[in-house]
């Protein structure tokens, strides 16, 4: 068993080769991200940028730690090279030598001396206070530069993905804000004026305060990746973004509307004065069905026929009006409501018309129906049987004469079918008699 020290046996020369390889190449990792952690575009930006909110104190200790990396990194080096003079002292290093590279190599051997301003902000490895000085072996320090290093980059790439995206998708909307706005103004679209002029001045101010939002604190829109511990792990939050993008896309698409009642008004008015005429004449109809009904049928209830809808005829004169002065942010709406309006107007007109000539359409089919039994009889034999000539003589009468009692009539003519019914049952029980035998029956 070698000689042992405060830090353990004393390690050999190859023992001594092997760590110096493995801290040299640490020490070239190290060095390697510093600079790149130095050259990182995120991290100018963020020196350069007038910070606020959790950026600017994210930033601060940040900052403290890159400092206090390069002190580190430093005092790294320094021991390693100091470790590499004391091995190139001579090619078979004494024991004296050893011990002592094993000093250097394996204990605290390393004292960083730290800036109050660094240690205030950057926290310590065991998670105390800051101190002006720390010691270190040189493989607690590599653990140390790491952690300092993964948290330091994960706060400037954040902001660095959060500037990457999110400014320059905010510049293109608001390019297309601007353009929907000189439109929306062309069509008449005004704050005050119509509800989406006063969405299109709402969205402005909103991504002008989210663009300086995200300018001085881009990390208060970071989302980080739940259960990644990458530096960098998670997406810029784009939740307020993305409600305005909506938001514009609706007015969008009103503006459109208006557009296009700007192209097609004409058409769109001449459509409802036709339908609303066309629903006049319907229940012009009906009133004139309801004075012939109620001349011609008796005992039943001929349902009232309203007037022509003055208030649509008015809202009709109203858009037409619009449309001669060019208003058609307040023409569209108009249109829309008036296009369904009318159609339920006419709805309303036909089943006006058929409710009202109902009872001629009952008289109708009761006359159909007597005129078709009959011709069944005569087709049958039996037109000139007595009682059946007189039932059917009293079912005409009351069918063709004015004022009609449907009641009445429907019963007339179902005694008619049953005395033609019977007439029929008694053939068939005594063939040859009475008349040729009915196989149809009398629903045939």
């Amino acid at each position: 068993m070698g000689d042992t020290g405060p830090t353990g046996p004393v390690m050999d020369r190859d023992e001594v080769d092997r760590a110096l390889a493995r801290l040299g190449a640490e020490h070239e990792a190290v060095e390697t991200s510093l600079l790149a952690l130095q050259d990182h575009a995120g991290r100018r930006l963020l020196e350069g940028a007038d910070l606020t909110g959790v950026t600017a104190v994210r930033w601060a200790a940040a900052e403290a730690s890159i400092t206090l990396l390069w002190a580190y990194f430093d005092a790294y080096s320094g021991a390693l090279r100091t470790a590499r003079e004391v091995r190139s002292r001579r090619r078979w290093s004494s024991r004296e030598d050893l011990a002592e590279l094993t000093e250097l190599l394996r204990g605290e051997a390393v004292t960083v001396a730290g800036s109050a301003a660094a240690t205030a902000h950057a926290p310590t490895l065991d998670g105390g206070p800051g101190r002006l000085s720390e010691r270190y072996s040189l493989a607690a320090l590599v653990d140390r530069m790491n952690q300092l290093y993964a948290t330091s980059l994960d706060m400037v790439v954040a902001a660095d993905a959060v500037w990457s995206a999110l400014p320059a998708r905010i510049d293109l909307l608001a390019a297309e804000l601007q353009r929907t706005r000189k439109l929306a103004h062309s069509v008449g679209v005004r704050p005050g004026e119509h509800p989406s002029g006063d969405d299109l001045e709402r969205i402005t101010r909103s991504l002008t305060r989210l663009r300086e939002q995200v300018v001085s604190d881009p990390l208060a829109f970071w989302q980080p990746a739940e259960g990644s511990s990458a530096p960098g792990g998670g997406r810029p939050d784009t939740t307020v973004y993305d409600r305005e993008a909506r938001a514009l896309e609706e007015v969008r698409r009103e503006i459109d509307a208006v557009l296009a009642v700007r192209q097609d008004a004409e058409q769109r008015i001449v459509r409802l004065r036709d339908v609303l005429s066309r629903a006049d004449r319907t229940l012009a109809e009906a009133r004139t069905a309801r004075g012939e009904v109620l001349a011609k049928i008796a005992a039943t209830e001929v349902p009232v026929v309203g007037g022509p809808p003055i208030v649509l005829q008015e809202q009709l004169a109203a858009a037409a009006e619009y449309r001669r002065h060019a208003q058609w942010h307040r023409l569209s709406p108009l249109l829309e409501s008036l296009e369904e309006k009318a159609e339920d107007e006419l709805l309303r007109a036909r089943e006006s018309l058929t409710a009202v000539t109902a009872p001629l359409a009952v008289r109708a089919e009761l006359r159909g129906r007597l005129d078709a039994y009959k011709a069944k009889m005569a087709r049958l034999g039996y037109a000139e049987d007595p009682e059946l000539s007189e039932k059917y003589e009293r079912a005409r009468r009351m069918l063709w004469s004015a004022p009609c009692d449907l009641r009445v009539a429907e019963q007339a003519v179902l005694r008619y079918q049953h005395a033609a019914a019977e007439l029929l049952g008694s053939a068939r029980r005594v063939p040859g008699q009475g008349g040729p035998v009915d196989r149809t029956g009398p629903g045939a």
